[in-house]
């Protein structure tokens, strides 16, 4: 069994579930151990997935900056006097 040691900051474990039916069990059950600070549940979403109109989006943008059809700031200040322009 592998151990883990607290240096000062407390630790946080992952643990992902292939069936939804489990969660409520085992945070009924982390709960009862002593040293459990709190048990949350959050869902984790495919955020990385390329979709045929974000690549068509993402192509475009390409094309309008090779061709010079973009806005470009190099600092904060240009950036706010764009948005204050507008």
């Amino acid at each position: 069994m592998a151990s883990v040691e607290s240096v000062g900051k407390p630790a946080q474990m992952i643990i992902t579930l292939e069936d939804n039916a489990l969660i409520a069990d085992i945070k009924k059950i982390l709960k009862q151990i002593r040293g459990i600070a709190s048990v949350r549940v959050a869902t984790i979403g495919d955020d990385k997935t390329i979709t045929p109109e974000l690549r068509r989006s993402i192509n475009k943008a390409r094309r309008e900056y090779a061709n010079g059809e973009t806005i470009s700031c190099t600092t904060p200040e240009e950036m706010q006097h764009y948005f204050d322009s507008l």
